[in-house]
């Protein structure tokens, strides 16, 4: 997933509030910077196995899709070529 500004107004934005910073160390002590990062590091393996398991799956939907295909022999006679 890309992260960025995607058009004009996005961009504008960003522009506008890159320079701000920060200035009220107070919150830093509402959030404990070890579980956020421990949070963190869990969505991010929890959307990784599922992007695995949903490739997987489209694997094992794909094959058994395929294995139940019946082929059935039409007798196909081409067209006469026009004179």
């Amino acid at each position: 997933m890309p992260v960025g500004a995607r058009d004009k107004i996005d961009r504008e934005l960003v522009r506008k509030y890159a320079k701000l910073k920060m200035d009220n160390p107070d919150t830093t002590k509402l959030v404990d910077s070890k579980k956020m990062l421990d949070a963190m590091n869990d969505y991010a393996m929890m959307s990784r196995n599922m992007m695995e398991m949903n490739s997987k799956l489209k694997d094992i939907c794909s094959s058994v899709t395929s294995k139940s295909v019946v082929y059935l022999r039409l007798n196909f006679i081409p067209p006469r070529p026009r004179k």
